[in-house]
């Protein structure tokens, strides 16, 4: 029962156009009465609590350091050094958007950020070469949901948290994901290239002209090194790991490159004040409402309700993935972390399922979420970016969605491919 109230409050609210944030709350409230009390300090006392945390003081520091990439020609500067290196190949430029794709990702850790630098950069040229609107906003859409999955990732920050697992060991158990993904990009791109016809590549660059390009570029990729070193050898944790980033790329951007000057700090600092207070004010609301689904015992429920698969591993997971496809239509990423995250954590623990393993699987089915509508949110940013309607764009993102539905497929069969690589990185 008290699971269905939960569900029905807070679809109910969000269907009536509430903000998540506000239907969580309420979802709380609805559950204190039917618990018979209410108190209102508990709702101010896990606001406070949830958001209080040393861990999520990451979330405006990697926010930080993304919007100061982007704007400080760091991110133009990837796009670049991948054009000098693969430009040349038939099909080309789409090579480019994906190589800077997975290069992008091991520097912002958010999907929104890398689609949008990637689309304001690369779909003009797309486009001037001849490349149609969805082909183009497909693949610089796809390529965006890398981020969240090779590290440093805002989404297993707040995974984390959320559920008390270690984000060190996400962050390591999501660099061969994210590389699978980025051969899938690559496999869809070649069918693409070929079926409709490669337009002409830019010419073969010499090896000066490539290594001038590394030279500019090479203080972009010491970033993902530095990180995943410190991380590697414990020299510092991921919070503070978000840290390094934040002055490294303001560095970087201020006294190397010097594309921005210290005018452009307090805009930049803004625009990542903006986007964290969405993410910290979830995070609070989350957390009242994981304080009373855990009060009404909500997970045990949970585990009666699955419990004729709590002894088959794969078929359990193939069925969370497909609730969590699901609900990835309707909802952020963020939101779906912070609700179903630490509902589905006993469920998985209870089953023998590696906590870590789940963690990538929750949040890369929740990526594939972001490019399918009605919500999909890289989606609505790469149609802001490249001027066109929907329609347009799912036109060209559903192969790409289909290729990491079946990735999501294979990895649900073999975990191995997950679970080794993070024990040999780790």
């Amino acid at each position: 029962m008290t699971l269905t109230l939960f569900l029905a409050v807070l679809l109910g609210l969000i269907a009536l156009g509430m903000p998540i944030a506000f239907a969580l709350l309420l979802s709380a409230v609805a559950l204190m009465f039917q618990l018979n009390f209410f108190d209102s300090q508990i709702l101010a006392q896990n606001m406070l609590s949830g958001a209080n945390s040393f861990t999520l003081m990451a979330v405006p520091l990697f926010m930080l350091a993304g919007e100061v990439m982007n704007a400080g020609g760091i991110s133009r500067r990837i796009v670049n050094l991948a054009g000098m290196f693969v430009g040349h190949i038939r099909g080309g430029l789409g090579y480019v958007a994906i190589f800077a794709s997975v290069l992008l990702a091991a520097l912002s850790g958010s999907a929104v950020a890398d689609a949008a630098a990637l689309g304001t950069l690369l779909i003009p040229m797309l486009r001037d070469k001849g490349y149609s609107a969805e082909q183009a906003s497909g693949l610089i859409a796809a390529g965006g949901i890398v981020a969240p999955i090779i590290p440093p990732s805002i989404s297993f920050i707040i995974f984390g948290v959320a559920t008390n697992v270690s984000i060190t060991k996400l962050f390591f158990a999501g660099i061969a994901p994210g590389l699978l993904m980025g051969l899938t990009l690559v496999a869809v791109w070649t069918w693409v290239a070929r079926r409709h016809g490669a337009l002409a590549p830019t010419p073969r660059e010499s090896w000066g002209a490539r290594l001038r390009a590394l030279r500019q570029a090479i203080w972009a990729l010491m970033l993902p090194v530095i990180i995943i070193g410190g991380l590697r050898g414990g020299v510092f944790t991921p919070t503070e790991a978000a840290v390094v980033a934040a002055v490294y790329a303001l560095v970087v951007s201020l006294f190397i490159y010097r594309e921005i000057t210290v005018r452009d700090l307090g805009r930049l600092f803004i625009s990542a004040a903006r986007t964290t207070a969405v993410v910290m004010f979830l995070v609070a609301a989350a957390m009242v409402s994981s304080y009373m689904i855990t009060l009404a015992d909500m997970p045990q429920d949970l585990i009666t309700l699955l419990d004729p698969v709590l002894d088959q591993p794969k078929m359990l997971m193939f069925y969370l993935m497909v609730l969590l496809t699901l609900v990835g239509t309707v909802m952020d990423l963020t939101p779906t972390i912070l609700i179903l995250a630490p509902v589905l954590m006993p469920v998985i623990t209870k089953a023998g399922i590696d906590p870590v393993y789940f963690g990538v699987m929750f949040v890369m089915v929740g990526c594939v979420g972001l490019l399918t509508p009605p919500v999909g949110t890289v989606l609505n940013v790469v149609c802001g970016v490249a001027r066109i309607n929907m329609e347009t764009i799912c036109r060209g993102v559903w192969r790409y969605v289909a290729a990491y539905t079946a990735l999501i497929v294979i990895l649900v069969i073999f975990p191995e491919l997950i679970t080794v690589p993070a024990r040999w990185l780790y």
